[in-house]
């Protein structure tokens, strides 16, 4: 039969020491970090990203999530449908607009 588990320490010392560095790393962590008040998200964005980088990237996540859209309006029917499509043109009028400011960018002159 397959153990779900391993064997368990033999001797009761080594039971107590893993048992305590497991309580302890719960209960008891070492440096906990402090909660910023900027970060209420669970995704950041790294300091330091030159806009141009997150314009590109927002841009293609636009373009997939209205391919989702546009893919899903297709597969069903009814009011979900026009749900569905409303929320394609929105993402698409959203991915012009990022992609107008990606165009009018203009990057800084190197030093």
């Amino acid at each position: 039969m397959i153990k779900d588990s391993p064997n368990p320490p033999s001797d009761s010392i080594s039971l107590h020491a893993a048992a305590h560095r497991a309580i302890n790393h719960y209960l008891n962590p070492s440096e906990k970090p402090e909660p910023s008040a900027e970060n209420h998200g669970v995704f950041t964005v790294r300091e330091g990203i030159d806009i141009e980088t997150l314009l590109v990237n927002a841009s293609e996540d636009l373009a997939s999530a209205q391919a989702l859209a546009s893919h899903l309006a297709f597969e069903i029917d009814g009011t979900p449908r026009s749900v569905a499509l409303g929320v394609c043109r929105m993402l698409e009028g959203i991915q012009l607009l990022v992609n107008g400011a990606l165009d009018q960018y203009a990057p800084p002159a190197p030093r």
